[in-house]
């Protein structure tokens, strides 16, 4: 049994749509902060920082995921194989 794990193409621009206005919306917020420089460069490190490590995250957990299944496929199919040589066996 196959799912089908495709996307729409219009979630997928809605997601990245999504995530350029986010990341618009907080590089306006930091650059009409009323603040030094060097806080804004630091509020922006910070920031360029959490987008990484939330998409390094997100990967991570994706091939966790992926792995999983993998790995579940192949012990169903040697189950299967076995109970099928016990089966002939009978």
């Amino acid at each position: 049994m196959k799912q089908n794990t495709q996307h729409s193409p219009a979630w997928v621009t809605f997601t990245y749509v999504s995530f350029a206005a986010s990341a618009f919306m907080v590089g306006i917020g930091i650059w009409l902060l009323p603040a030094d420089l060097a806080i804004k460069g630091y509020l922006l490190m910070g920031f360029l920082m959490l987008v990484q490590s939330c998409i390094t995250m997100t990967k991570t957990m994706r091939d966790v995921h992926e792995s999983d299944r993998l790995v579940n496929r192949l012990e169903d199919a040697k189950a299967e194989r076995l109970l099928m040589e016990v089966s002939k066996a009978a």
